[in-house]
């Protein structure tokens, strides 16, 4: 099983010449994937949601391939911005298999059926999937605040996280909605599994 965080940090592609008048014109979210998979199925609803807030449409762009590395990149998700490989993981089918452990600290909302590893005898074990949405370096603090304020609100909507829960989706904390929240788990994450990855000798192909 793939247990999903959704940690919400958003802000935006565009040329930003104004940010007390941000945003002047519609927004682009580039998603580092095609189309219909996760992280666009996620952006997509997100993005829809954000209009109300920030009176513009937001755009989803695919951009399939995208490193980390493209500044423009903004959508990303953990196999993407900590592994930097490219890492499949099994998705269990309905009846197919018995799902023994949720690989996260505590139990999903979606399942909470399903006790955790560590409630499983296996201390520890912590291997969640997430999904992060990222500022390119210098974008201004003001509209990073605008757009966060926007993507929070969304997230408070009982529609979009009645949506989520259908797509096995949780919602991350609300201080990890917050930038500061986001970039503290993205740093914890590199420092797990950096040495895990080099270890490994897991290459970018």
């Amino acid at each position: 099983m793939r247990h999903l965080v959704v940690a919400v940090a958003l802000s935006v592609l565009a040329c930003i010449a104004q940010a007390q008048t941000f945003p002047n014109r519609p927004v682009t979210l580039l998603v580092p994937f095609p189309p219909g998979g996760s992280t666009d199925t996620a952006a997509r609803i997100l993005g829809e949601r954000m209009r109300g807030p920030l009176g513009q449409t937001v755009v989803i762009e695919n951009v399939g391939g995208a490193g980390p590395a493209m500044q423009a990149m903004l959508g990303g998700q953990v196999d993407l911005m900590v592994v930097q490989a490219a890492v499949t993981l099994p998705q269990a089918r309905v009846g197919a298999v018995k799902i023994l452990a949720n690989l996260s600290p505590a139990r999903s909302s979606v399942v909470p059926g399903v006790p955790t590893s560590e409630e499983s005898g296996i201390p520890g074990l912590y291997a969640s999937g997430w999904f992060g949405l990222f500022a390119p370096k210098g974008t201004p603090k003001e509209v990073i605040a605008k757009l966060n304020g926007a993507m929070v609100q969304a997230l408070a909507d009982p529609a979009l996280r009645a949506r989520f829960s259908d797509l096995g989706l949780d919602v991350a904390t609300r201080e990890q909605q917050a930038p500061e929240g986001l970039a503290a788990f993205h740093k914890a994450e590199i420092e797990k599994w950096w040495p895990i990855i080099r270890a490994a000798g897991i290459k970018v192909e």
